[in-house]
């Protein structure tokens, strides 16, 4: 067998398995604690199409100054964005706070 064609098989091998797989790109929505009814649902309707395309999603919670005190509020805008999506997706773990934010990862459910 020549070099140069065993070469040529494996790079063809690659560039099909290359072309079945699904690359995951984690997309990110950014809330306030106090967000007005409107902003929520257009925020939701864009972490369902990101769920729908199969990528994931980080929602974060913002606090400026004085709402760093009533962190609640934020992750009252989280567990409310999780119970609406829950048909499409599912919390990769726990709320984190990382500084003045607040954050989760949201992947897509596996449909079967």
């Amino acid at each position: 067998m020549d070099y140069g064609k065993y070469l040529f098989q494996q790079k063809k091998k690659q560039n099909e398995a290359k072309k079945k797989q699904k690359v995951i790109v984690v997309k990110e929505v950014q809330f306030r604690p106090r967000i007005d009814e409107h902003d929520f649902n257009f925020k939701r309707n864009h972490v369902l199409r990101f769920l729908a395309d199969g990528d994931k999603v980080k929602a974060t919670v913002r606090f400026r100054g004085r709402e760093m005190a009533h962190q609640e509020l934020g992750r009252a805008v989280l567990d409310r964005l999780l119970a609406e999506v829950k048909e499409k997706g599912a919390a990769e773990g726990l709320p984190m706070v990382q500084g003045n934010r607040m954050a989760i990862i949201i992947g897509p459910v596996s449909q079967k």
